[in-house]
């Protein structure tokens, strides 16, 4: 069995400076070295999908390693299986092949849609998922109510998804995620829907609220510049089948802006491979 991660080279640019606060790794070692050395929240092994019994394959041989309160961004063209893999790493789907380990046992999945009940206001869209985890009714306003205020939204409570923006209501989604208090965040392209301010607006959201919780995060997306401004590990992802092609590691030294020099450094690299993947698969 193998892990995708773990044999790093630094990047260097024309005048042979590293630059800053970016490294990337592109080999396999085996997973027991991963997992002798760090405790793991998610493990992946040998996993493979296919939809039907001669359907195509849709992933193939997937093997990952996330370490508690790590934040990874699973990147790829359309159609390469990052959702699907989401969603087996969810229990949403079962693998054909292959096993998944989620080590606190379960997850919170946020999707691209908000899903809130109209009928019910921000507050008790919240409410409802600490219902649901067995929270008694008296504590649940007040819990609700801390988690909009972790999301800036408390001054929204009372409002329903119709009298909210877009940005709002995934807020919103944000915290009934958070209120289901799992270890581990699954999010699939939670903000393609929106427009680039407020989606920026909400990147900063995330990561405070990231800090402020531990959680240890799987984010999917399609935009190299989002995952380069977000991920500690940015994962490229091949199509058809769908392997993990590439890793870079992005060292931690604080909030990133989507415009720095370091974001667009990388996501230039990104978008090169990303692109010889596609051309790969179109020929």
């Amino acid at each position: 069995m193998s892990a995708v991660s773990v044999t790093e080279r630094d990047r260097t640019d024309a005048s042979g400076n590293r630059p800053p606060g970016i490294s990337v790794s592109t080999n396999t070692t085996p997973a027991a070295v991963v997992a002798a050395d760090v405790e793991t929240a998610i493990r992946v092994e040998g996993l493979s999908k296919r939809f039907g019994t001669a359907g195509p394959v849709v992933l193939d041989n997937i093997n990952l390693t996330i370490k508690p309160g790590e934040f990874v961004c699973l990147l790829g063209a359309s159609g390469c299986g990052k959702s699907t893999l989401l969603n087996i790493i969810a229990g949403l789907e079962h693998p054909s092949e292959g096993a998944v380990t989620v080590a606190s046992g379960t997850s919170a999945v946020m999707f691209q849609e908000s899903a809130l009940f109209p009928w019910l206001t921000a507050s008790r869209n919240v409410e409802l998922a600490l219902k649901l985890r067995g929270v008694p009714r008296s504590r649940r306003p007040g819990e609700a109510l801390e988690l909009l205020d972790l999301v800036n939204l408390a001054d929204a409570a009372n409002k329903r998804p119709h009298e909210l923006s877009g940005g709002m209501r995934q807020r919103v989604a944000l915290a009934r995620s958070l209120a289901q208090d799992r270890k581990v965040l699954l999010m699939d392209e939670p903000f393609a829907a929106l427009d680039a301010i407020t989606r920026d607006l909400l990147h900063e959201e995330l990561e405070r609220v990231w800090r402020e919780t531990g959680r240890t995060i799987v984010f999917v997306t399609h935009n190299v510049r989002e995952a380069a401004r977000l991920g500690q590990r940015v994962l490229l992802m091949s199509s058809r089948p769908g392997r993990i092609r590439n890793e870079w590691r992005i060292d931690d030294n604080g909030p990133r802006r989507i415009e720095s020099p370091e974001v667009s450094r990388l996501s230039i690299e990104i978008t090169d491979h990303l692109r010889e993947e596609i051309r790969r698969n179109a020929a």
